[in-house]
């Protein structure tokens, strides 16, 4: 009972973080993730910390590495999926089994675009964590993703799930 109230505080935090302005500036347009977002010789635009594809794992073995485990530290290469349409403050990733990762970014420090990156390829670079979600933060995130308000009405159950905490993050141009 002990985790699953640390557990709901931790999201409560995440869900207000999504709706605040990241630490040290009111200015939205001084946050701006394409204007934060820095190019590289591969192809990759990065945010958050300096990461490299070198040594990505594919989300297949990625579920191989997980088995038994409640967390892993690893590189990832992946498929994005969504993103926040209000801040890009966090994104999915399509998992090897099809079902989706939540990813976030560490101390709210940095933000993804909010549109146009479904079916981009990236690399995140972090901390994998299994997790209860609750309805309420479900219903955030569909919101969030733009969902209407019968699509948030049906979600009734918590979920299951692997969520990703990104020091940094490389999306493909």
């Amino acid at each position: 009972m002990k985790h699953y109230f640390l557990l709901s505080l931790g999201i409560a935090a995440l869900m207000a973080g999504c709706s605040n302005e990241p630490k040290g500036s009111s200015d939205p347009s001084e946050h701006n993730a394409d204007s934060a977002a820095t190019s590289n010789a591969s192809g990759y635009k990065s945010y958050g910390s300096a990461i490299t594809p070198d040594g990505a794992i594919a989300l297949a073995d990625f579920g191989k590495a997980i088995e038994g485990k409640d967390s892993l530290d690893a590189k990832l290469a992946c498929e994005i999926t969504a993103s926040c349409a209000k801040k890009g403050c966090w994104m999915d990733v399509k998992m090897a089994d099809g079902s989706t990762m939540k990813v976030h970014f560490k101390d709210y420090a940095f933000f993804v675009p909010t549109n146009g990156l479904e079916g981009k390829q990236a690399v995140i670079q972090g901390r994998a964590i299994k997790e209860v979600t609750d309805v309420a933060a479900l219903k955030h995130y569909a919101e969030d993703a733009g969902k209407s308000k019968e699509d948030c009405d049906k979600i009734t159950q918590a979920e299951t799930s692997w969520s990703f905490m990104a020091d940094g993050v490389l999306i493909k141009d």
